[in-house]
């Protein structure tokens, strides 16, 4: 579990931003607001690869103009690397690796069970994403920051300079969505009833 008030704070701020952001946009771009779910749905027809290309390039725009922004809210000395990703103390790149590609499979899976599948919680979907988000931080924000968003990691890596392992943003969670889509299409959506 997380070991200061701090991580509570961070996952509990993330999980209600992503509940927030996900109903904001949800009749805009279907709640897009990260690569590896835009992904996970390329990879299994939902969006088109034109579309999921957009949508990528939107998010990392996006992130970039946040960390902008953090940075001229934020005085200089505590900007720190403004969030970015990275491995927790005595945290290997293989650990890393395999806590983002896990992280990712359980936002994508709920993702997909929730707002993807027509079966699934329709509106409430957003309450749902956003309380995987939070969980999800609880247990990965002292492994890896909790990262599951490449966008949200390519962000402060470009405005901070912070390239450290980044490729692990990026790589989990793209093998985690895939597995979490693939899974949760082949063996739920495409079931026979």
């Amino acid at each position: 579990m997380f070991r200061s008030t701090a991580e509570g704070e961070t996952a509990l701020a993330h999980g209600l931003a992503i509940t927030l952001l996900v109903a904001a946009t949800a009749n805009i771009s279907g709640g897009h607001i990260n690569p590896a779910v835009t992904f996970g749905a390329w990879i299994t027809g939902k969006i088109s690869l034109i579309k999921g290309l957009m949508y990528v390039l939107a998010q990392l725009i996006g992130a970039v103009i946040g960390a902008l922004l953090l940075t001229a809210v934020t005085p200089e000395g505590a900007q720190g690397n403004l969030g970015s990703h990275g491995l927790g103390a005595g945290i290997s790149v293989g650990g890393g690796l395999l806590a983002e590609i896990i992280l990712t499979f359980v936002l994508v899976f709920v993702v997909f069970a929730t707002a993807i599948d027509p079966k699934g919680l329709g509106s409430l979907a957003p309450i749902a994403i956003g309380l995987a988000v939070l969980v999800d931080h609880l247990l990965g924000v002292p492994v890896t920051g909790a990262g599951m968003n490449p966008a949200r990691s390519f962000g402060p890596a470009v405005v901070a300079g912070a390239w450290e392992n980044h490729w692990i943003f990026w790589a989990g969670p793209l093998i985690g969505a895939a597995i979490a889509a693939l899974v949760y299409e082949f063996v739920f959506l495409r079931r026979k009833d």
